[in-house]
């Protein structure tokens, strides 16, 4: 199929949202990215780009851009709330390749920053929020609430956890509350205790706690990420230093020492969702992509990476297949075997068998576990 005959409309200008248009570019596809905020920002802390991420941005030749802002990682460390060990790998995939490809550690922002900025000019449009579609089979029309319409051969509905295309097109698929919050902060180096020591993640977890340590030494920097167990599912809810403290109490006293050192006002504290897998992700000219078919709880650390190969798959599907359908039928019937089976293990807690094999005396009262 000649993708280059079709007008494309992406909404949603987050990971998944640019990597497909930046791939369909490539192509020389015809592709706007339709974004709600009036202007890109990302919040948050530092995600891992794992191996494979990293393989299909040099493909599409980009990965330098992405290298500039972000630290490659050799390993994962996973210790008890006090550092002893637990487990630590190599990050897998990194000799899949014709070049060794390691993880990069990177700053949620300058990902987004990086992504955006190597779009051809003009491909974002501002300021659109989606209003509503009409699938009409082989074409979809958008109207956005600035009254804007387009009609598009294919949509792409990138749009997060709380997708406008998932919520008209496949049904509500509500975000499921997690029974987590999340505080996350980026802090100068100087500020971490002496906790950055090389590129790293680590991962420290007790009483139904889990405390991410993730360098981002390009930026001289760390992004502390403190997962707990917690009854309030209000989105953004208000916390206090003292909610916070009691989080990491018994922690590596390094650990508490960050948290009590925080300014409150820093950090992003979110409760913590995902949703259910989503049967069907298309139509004949609409998809889902990224969190907006797929959105995972952070544990294993694959949202993004997983939105960014939904990207390139989708990408492939287009150029192999006769028509938009068929790509459609393809990208998922590759993508969504993958997606659910991330989405249970990222869903998965300790059991309470685990928990006190490897903590004992340290179960909490409740588990997210569902």
């Amino acid at each position: 199929m000649d993708i280059t005959n079709l007008t494309i409309a992406v909404v949603g200008a987050g990971y998944g949202g640019a990597a497909v248009a930046k791939g369909l570019s490539l192509h020389g596809a015809d592709v706007t990215v339709y974004e709600q905020a009036t202007e890109i920002a990302e919040v948050g802390a530092g995600i891992g780009l794992r191996p494979s991420t990293m393989d299909l941005f040099r493909r599409w030749g980009i990965f330098d851009a992405i290298a500039r802002v972000s630290s490659p990682s050799d390993y994962f460390e996973i210790l008890t709330a006090t550092g002893d060990p637990i487990a630590k790998d190599s990050w897998p995939g990194m000799d899949d390749y014709a070049v060794k490809t390691h993880t990069h550690l990177i700053h949620r922002g300058d990902f987004i920053d990086a992504l955006t900025g190597v779009l051809p000019d003009g491909m974002i449009e501002l300021g659109h929020k989606l209003e509503s579609l009409d699938d009409r089979g082989a074409t979809t029309v958008l109207r956005f609430t600035n009254g804007e319409t387009v009609e598009a051969d294919l949509v792409i509905g990138a749009d997060g956890i709380k997708s406008t295309v998932r919520q008209q097109l496949f049904g509500d698929h509500e975000p499921v509350f997690a029974g987590e919050h999340a505080y996350r902060v980026v802090i100068p180096t100087s500020a971490c205790h002496g906790m950055v020591v090389d590129d790293n993640l680590r991962m420290y977890i007790g009483r139904g706690t889990k405390v991410y340590l993730l360098p981002l030494r390009h930026r001289d920097g760390l992004s502390f990420d403190v997962t707990a167990l917690d009854a309030d599912g209000t989105w953004v809810p208000q916390v206090t230093k003292e909610d916070l403290l009691s989080k990491v109490e018994g922690f590596d006293e390094r650990i508490v020492a960050i948290a009590r050192d925080l300014d409150l006002s820093t950090v992003n504290v979110r409760a913590v969702y995902d949703i259910d897998p989503v049967d069907t992700w298309h139509t004949g000219s609409v998809t889902l992509l990224g969190d907006s078919a797929h959105a995972m709880l952070h544990h294993q650390g694959q949202g993004a990476n997983s939105a960014i190969m939904d990207a390139g798959a989708l990408v492939d599907a287009l150029l192999a297949a006769d028509s938009v359908p068929a790509a459609l039928a393809a990208f998922q019937a590759e993508r969504k075997p993958v997606t659910d089976e991330l989405q249970a293990i990222s869903r998965h807690g300790w059991t309470d068998d685990e928990l006190d094999d490897v903590f004992p005396g340290q179960k909490p009262a409740a588990q997210a576990t569902r």
